[in-house]
């Protein structure tokens, strides 16, 4: 009985010590724009978007591709 207890909770204790997927996205608007999106899987209202980089670890990475996408006149700059 003892056994089963620890067990489970070190069941538990293993599934909530695991650190959620970061998904984020590089998505650029129909009118040129672009800019990091934090999950791929909550996508735009807005109609006409695409995704240019898709599963990147961290939102430094997106906005990293931003950057090299706006250098590569891919996506328009913000001004």
């Amino acid at each position: 009985m003892r056994l089963a207890f620890v067990v489970g909770i070190m069941a538990i204790g293993l599934v909530a010590s695991t650190t959620a997927q970061a998904d984020y996205a590089v998505v650029m608007f129909k009118d040129g724009y672009c800019r990091p999106w934090s999950d791929s899987k909550a996508t735009p209202i807005h109609a006409g978007w695409k995704y240019h980089w898709v599963g990147l670890k961290s939102w430094g990475d997106a906005a990293h591709k931003k950057h090299y996408a706006m250098k590569r006149h891919w996506c328009k700059e913000f001004m």
